[in-house]
């Protein structure tokens, strides 16, 4: 995802933008002989954003124009742009304007989100970081997903785990709308880094491995969700209804807490509280392969499940 000027990604986002849309949607009566292509023409956004066509054009094919934030701010009125989605318009301009070429520092764990893992003992908590890699999680957060800790390093990311562990599929029964989301937060992430090499290598192995993800990727969906809702079916303790918050501190949105609690008194905090039972209390932080605390294992082997610790990672 090399930047040439302005970006050929920014060029595609918009493609794709313009192709989601109808003649009805943008007010534009549909012509009669049909269309070759879906969505709008060139010529219609170009019209509905007051430039003219050949400017447009160029902008779609990531000619190094500069637009002004008014022209911009027209294109995605016209475009019908959300709020996301027009930060993701502006970030694939901006950064790849900087073109940052060389790879982005490895990521540790800032001392304050260490600090909250460890005070949120009672509910699963992960620290993620670019690209939703998993910096650190405490050992609830793994009962619950997966055993990060044992993973290789390469492989620990959240993305990547939501759309090729068979497991995943298993656990999330909304599966398909879990990992479409995933790749739309994915996609803001590049575009705040086009030139991450690690990013570019982990889009790479998706694509290769995953038509789903092809077909989203394609699509330029972009979430910037911060909270939620997220259905599981826990191969211990069944079913579970869990809310979400992501806290990222303002001088450094690269890196997320997010905590995934239950509603007072209700069955899944009774779940919740019975996988906390498994293992022993400590945090894991991640860096190196780690032993952990399998629920399942724990079921059929008594106390030795509950004498085993997650140990901290450096």
């Amino acid at each position: 995802m090399e930047c040439m000027g302005q970006s050929a990604e920014f060029g595609r986002f918009l493609k794709a933008m313009r192709s989601r849309l109808t003649p009805e949607q943008a007010g534009i009566p549909a012509s009669s002989s049909g269309r070759r292509v879906p969505g709008l023409r060139r010529e219609e956004i170009a019209l509905l954003a007051d430039v003219s066509t050949d400017y447009y054009t160029r902008l779609e094919q990531g000619r190094n124009i500069h637009p002004s934030r008014a022209v911009l701010d027209s294109v995605a009125r016209a475009l019908r742009l959300d709020a996301a989605e027009r930060a993701h318009m502006m970030d694939l301009l901006e950064h790849c304007a900087k073109s940052q070429r060389s790879p982005l520092p490895a990521q540790g764990v800032r001392p304050a989100l260490r600090q909250l893992l460890d005070a949120v003992g009672t509910v699963p908590a992960l620290i993620l970081g670019r690209r939703t890699d998993v910096l650190a999680g405490n050992r609830l957060a793994f009962l619950l997903l997966a055993d990060f800790p044992s993973m290789p390093v390469n492989e620990r990311n959240l993305t990547r785990w939501i759309i090729l562990d068979p497991r995943a599929r298993e656990l999330f029964p909304d599966w398909a709308a879990m990992a479409a989301e995933a790749t739309g937060a994915l996609r803001v992430d590049i575009g705040r880094h086009p030139s991450d090499p690690q990013a570019n290598q982990l889009v790479g192995e998706l694509a290769v491995q995953s038509e789903h993800f092809r077909q989203w990727w394609a699509g330029h969906r972009v979430v910037t969700e911060h909270a939620g809702t997220v259905r599981l079916r826990h191969p211990v303790v069944g079913e579970l209804e869990l809310n979400f918050e992501d806290l990222a501190p303002r001088d450094d949105p690269d890196q997320t807490l997010r905590l995934f609690s239950a509603k007072p008194g209700s069955p899944s905090a009774d779940s919740l509280a019975l996988l906390g039972s498994y293992g022993a209390p400590e945090s894991s932080f991640i860096g190196s392969a780690s032993s952990t605390t399998d629920p399942a294992q724990a079921t059929t082997r008594g106390d030795e499940g509950h004498s085993r610790a997650h140990r901290g990672i450096s």
